[in-house]
């Protein structure tokens, strides 16, 4: 199940933001014990053009267009780390 929430949110993103990189990470394990045993905690690495001149908020913003329909239903959390190219 984990997977197809990977590549739901790699799908959305990717339509959204046309990245230049992007990782999709499952931190589930990390989480066990909390709200649904782990399921549903994903981390978003994510370069793109979208993001230049951008603030953090407002990148952050982009990302939960893209996927904010997915929760709570399919995700319980998201961490986000929106770049534009040449800032990692």
């Amino acid at each position: 199940m984990s997977g197809d929430r990977a590549a739901l949110i790699r799908e959305r993103v990717e339509a959204a933001l046309a990245p230049l990189a992007l990782e999709v990470i499952d931190e589930g394990h990390l989480h066990i014990g909390h709200a649904g045993e782990g399921q549903g905690h994903f981390r978003v690495r994510v370069t793109s053009e979208a993001f230049a001149g951008k603030t953090p908020i407002q990148r952050h913003r982009l990302v939960y267009a893209a996927v904010g329909d997915l929760i709570p239903a399919r995700l319980h959390a998201l961490a986000i780390e929106a770049h534009a190219p040449g800032e990692r």
